[in-house]
């Protein structure tokens, strides 16, 4: 593991870039005790605090975890597919809001990528998967529920979908479809939308879910796609219009 002292990234970001990697490449295994704090500013010739920044670095990102006694220290850790949705989640969010990515092209990417999970879903499918979907429709018809605890149970019923695929590299991927894309594009239609269709379609979904028809799952989320998408371009004709108004 080397850093490069004449480079203007800061001494401590190259030290966790480098633990990283050599994680990364096995170099470093789950659960390796990593050099003590005093062996690795020896190894990279630093001051005691630059290493601790990286350090500190490394755990936010759950790569390293900490422990204390005499056989503690930091080690390796090992990151569950769960784990990561967060970091996943915040990054997709970040992306789509900071580079104005269109209502459009966001529902695009959403829908083909749940449609993807569609033929899985249907035949790997629990009867806990199931269950959640029904139960999040049955709280979506609930007289009195918040925009936002809808848009919520909504999330909740397409999460179902998707780990329903059975395939944990798949749910981590679509974390951000399902967990980014989906609450910014309801922030822009939840005014405008019927809770009844939504519901409806979310009903279909989940029949065709239980009947293990692909087909008919995917035909169901194109129909969502369709209705999400007219919705959204009204609304935000809407807004240019009243923009536009003198």
């Amino acid at each position: 593991m080397k850093i490069d002292p004449s480079s203007p990234a800061d001494l401590s970001v190259q030290i966790a870039s480098a633990i990283r990697d050599a994680i990364v490449s096995g170099q470093l295994i789950v659960d390796q005790r990593l050099p003590s704090e005093a062996e690795l500013c020896a190894q990279f010739e630093v001051g005691r605090t630059t290493v601790r920044e990286a350090l500190k670095r490394l755990a936010a990102q759950s790569l390293i975890r900490t422990q204390r006694g005499a056989t503690g220290g930091a080690f390796v850790n090992r990151i569950s597919f769960e784990e990561a949705y967060s970091q996943q989640i915040t990054t997709s969010t970040l992306l789509l809001s900071m580079n104005a990515v269109s209502f459009e092209t966001a529902c695009e990417a959403r829908y083909a990528l749940e449609r993807a999970c569609a033929p899985l879903s249907a035949a790997r499918r629990s009867a806990d998967h199931l269950a959640t979907m029904r139960a999040e429709i049955h709280r979506q018809g609930q007289p009195g529920l918040t925009d936002e605890a809808f848009c919520a149970s909504d999330v909740a019923f397409h999460r179902a979908l998707v780990d329903g695929a059975g395939n944990p590299v798949m749910s981590y991927q679509l974390a951000s479809a399902v967990e980014a894309m989906q609450p910014l594009m309801n922030m822009i239609t939840f005014t405008a939308r019927s809770r009844e269709r939504i519901i409806a379609l979310h009903c279909q979904i989940a029949d065709a879910l239980d009947a293990q028809s692909a087909p008919e799952t995917e035909a169901a989320l194109s129909e969502l796609e369709r209705y999400t998408l007219t919705l959204g371009q009204d609304v935000m004709a809407q807004r240019a219009q009243a923009r536009a108004a003198p």
